[in-house]
């Protein structure tokens, strides 16, 4: 793991904390950094849907590459 110095919002990061349960600043940063590559690949999976690309469901490639994740 790297180490990183920012300057955050304050109220954000509480908001982040409070909504995800975390406890520690690096745990919500982490969370909301983690939310935002998986809306992102989302949005590229919707993308490919009905494309002959891939043969599963956009859900079902969630389901199946998130599971890992969620798992943390």
């Amino acid at each position: 793991m790297k180490r990183l110095s920012l300057a955050v919002d304050p109220d954000l990061l509480e908001r982040v904390k409070r909504l995800s349960g975390t406890r520690t600043k690096r745990e919500a940063v982490e969370i909301a950094l983690w939310e935002y590559v998986r809306r992102r690949e989302t949005e590229r999976l919707r993308g490919l849907e009905g494309s002959g690309i891939v043969s599963m469901g956009v859900e079902e490639i969630l389901t199946w590459r998130w599971s890992d994740v969620e798992d943390k």
